[in-house]
């Protein structure tokens, strides 16, 4: 049964895979393995409780126009099968602001008492502004009406969907977040000729993660993402992370030919986490700027059949 159930993953993944092409272009997240609604909508209630979280990355510090993004997400079971969330994330780069509000539907199948697999569906809109006032340049005149492209929070709806298989010790799952290839039109134009300035992408993510129990105290959790979009090369990040004595967090990631990065967490209590990340660039760009930095907030409510928080790894 089993065996036949993964032919079945695998056949789904590979059809997923060469449906679209490669590249990047949603935000990125160095703590993704807290952060999965964000990615996958098949993730909501998955934990058996009311779990929010914060997540406030900046990156490449004192790059003018560096990405800044912030993502909040809210999700929980409800009933035994069905999960719930909302995820709202803003992210600026240079003269462009992208907001995206999003309601997450799952429906889990019980595959056995350990193994489960939940189906996703996302639903929201986009909101893009952009704003060329606010360059510094020579290149044209303030005031140019031939030459400014601004885009006053241009609304796109958008959905997505995910699967999500998980047992105790390990999970894995691919979700399309964004399905709609959007194309953002100026219609401010001097001329009234309507023009493309900008494109939302598919993107695809793959992500797995296993924990072993090396002793009572102590538990290892590597992970990995995929993640693809047309236009960009294959991302590719890897991490492996420490549990200790259920409060500590340790870990190392590295984004593949572009930055290593070092992760530390803190379990408060079965309630509340905190967690912060560094990344060093790999590449050239790391001349020009100080690193990029994470900051991450989970904090949790009303676990069902009294099961313990803390020592879910995911």
């Amino acid at each position: 049964m089993e065996n036949k159930f993964l032919t079945i993953l695998t056949i789904t993944i590979l059809a997923f895979c060469t449906t679209f092409s490669y590249g990047q272009q949603d935000a990125q997240y160095t703590q993704y393995m807290y952060n999965t609604l964000s990615i996958n909508p098949a993730y909501a209630g998955s934990r058996d409780v009311l779990s929010f979280v914060g997540l406030y990355r900046t990156q490449w510090v004192g790059l003018d126009g560096a990405p800044d993004t912030f993502t909040a997400s809210l999700h929980s079971p409800v009933g035994e099968k069905v999960g719930l969330g909302l995820n709202v994330t803003h992210d600026k780069i240079f003269i462009t602001q992208e907001t995206y509000i999003d309601l997450d539907f799952s429906y889990t199948l019980n595959l056995s008492e350990e193994r489960k697999l939940a189906l996703g569906l996302k639903g929201g809109g986009h909101f893009l502004n952009i704003d060329t006032n606010r360059l510094n340049t020579g290149a044209f005149n303030p005031g140019d009406a031939e030459a400014e492209i601004n885009v006053d929070n241009k609304f796109s709806p958008q959905f997505g969907v995910g699967i999500y298989y998980y047992t105790k010790q390990w999970y894995l799952g691919l979700s399309v977040p964004n399905m709609l290839e959007t194309k953002h039109f100026d219609l401010n134009a001097a001329n009234n000729n309507s023009f493309a300035t900008a494109k939302e992408r598919v993107n695809i993510y793959l992500m797995a993660g296993k924990t072993f129990d090396l002793n009572s105290d102590l538990k290892l959790k590597p992970a990995g993402l995929l993640k693809a979009v047309d236009g960009s090369p294959l991302q590719v990040d890897l991490s492996a992370s420490l549990l200790i004595k259920k409060k500590l967090t340790l870990g190392l990631a590295y984004r593949w030919s572009a930055a290593l990065s070092g992760l530390v967490g803190f379990q408060l209590s079965d309630s509340l986490m905190l967690g912060f990340a560094y990344d060093r660039e790999t590449t050239e760009l790391k001349q020009y700027n100080d690193g990029s930095y994470e900051f991450f907030l989970r904090y949790e409510l009303f676990k069902r059949n009294n099961r313990m928080i803390s020592p879910r790894f995911f």
